[in-house]
């Protein structure tokens, strides 16, 4: 009977590399999703096998991505020395794999050499259930995250957990997506969340980005608020069907002028306070107008600024000649304003994440 050597070691998710591996593990690797013809050992089909490193990485990537606890993987031609790849491949998809560094407590594997191959069991302890793992989102790029995040915030849902490729950026530029998506879902902005962000791993092109959310009411009382918006929404906007451009920019600025009493800064900071309580602040009433234009296919963005120095919101919308005006529904003489209009009125704005509105055709439209 062949002689049996066991190695069994424990690879806890930031354990210091040990000497010998770090060039092996500032490598690349590939990127694995769950596959329903991924190798397995000709005799055995709940073994994968692996004949070179970068297939043993795959193999632990392929247990993870399926929140396997348990599995085996089969060495067969294996060249290099299979206890310290074994080491390094469940290393690398702990430490520096997203979905390792995401959902990876800790690994274990021991291994038993057979006549012609050796014989790998790993063992998983995850921190993230199976349902989380699966539910991770693959996107490329802000939009396709904004998009996500729009999607998560219209539901209230407590968490979104995205892989993201060509990572290059940090904490504060999520949190800029963050809000981003909070104005562009005015039916469902009914109080910032609080929000926590996590990345994994520390660094990388590719990495997942948690985020946490908590919303300032139940969940259940959100949606139902945010329902009665939406019917305020559609009736308020009725009349506006068949109308663009300026004239039904005109009907929305003239119906929010009548209905809202203006708030301080802080109070009725929702489109629910301003269309169903009638009483606003800058906010309340940018989201509003933001929401009825929505409602009426009026393309139209939340600014995010200050006038005579004071934070403050106002919308900034495209006409049908392909120009762009600001509207401060909030302000008696707020209505179509070119930048330098605004700029004269005391308005201060971050002009690379708004349209220009531009001086020339000012009665354009």
């Amino acid at each position: 009977m062949p002689g049996k050597g066991k190695l069994t070691s424990l690879l806890l998710a930031g354990t210091v590399l040990l000497s010998g591996c770090s060039s092996m593990l500032e490598r690349s690797y590939m990127v694995v999703t769950a596959h329903p013809e991924h190798p397995a050992a000709a005799d055995n089909s709940n073994v994968l096998k692996a004949e070179t490193y970068q297939d043993l990485v795959n193999d632990v990537l392929y247990f993870v991505n399926q929140g396997v606890e348990h599995g085996a993987i089969r060495l067969t031609n294996y060249p290099r020395d299979v206890e310290a790849d074994l080491n390094s491949a469940c290393l690398e998809v702990a430490r520096d794999a997203p979905v390792g560094a995401y959902a990876v407590d800790f690994i274990e594997h021991d291994c038993t050499r057979v006549v012609q191959y050796y014989e790998a069991n790993i063992h998983i302890t995850y921190r993230r259930t199976l349902e989380q793992i699966q539910s991770i989102k693959t996107v490329t790029g802000s939009s396709a995250v904004r998009r996500v995040l729009q999607e998560k915030l219209t539901r209230f849902a407590p968490e979104a957990v995205l892989q993201v490729s060509y990572f290059t950026e940090d904490e504060d530029y999520i949190s800029a997506l963050i809000r981003q998506a909070y104005y562009d879902t005015p039916a469902a902005a009914l109080g910032m969340p609080e929000y926590t962000i996590s990345l994994y791993p520390d660094r990388g092109r590719e990495r997942i980005v948690e985020i946490l959310l908590t919303y300032p009411a139940p969940a259940e009382e959100l949606r139902r608020m945010s329902q009665l918006l939406l019917q305020q929404a559609d009736q308020l906007s009725a009349s506006l069907l068949g109308q663009a451009g300026p004239e039904a920019l005109q009907e929305i600025f003239d119906l929010l002028r009548q209905r809202v009493s203006p708030a301080p800064a802080g109070e009725g900071p929702t489109a629910y306070a301003a269309l169903l309580e009638n009483r606003a602040d800058s906010e309340g009433v940018a989201l509003a107008f933001q929401l009825l234009c929505q409602t009426a296919g009026l393309d139209s963005t939340v600014v995010r600024g200050f006038r005579d120095g004071r934070a403050h919101f106002w919308n900034v919308c495209a006409l049908p000649s392909g120009q762009h005006r600001h509207v401060d529904a909030s302000a008696a003489d707020g209505f179509l304003l070119t930048d330098s209009d605004a700029e004269a009125m005391g308005y201060v704005w971050d002009r690379d994440e708004i349209p220009v509105c531009s001086d020339s055709g000012k009665e354009a439209g």
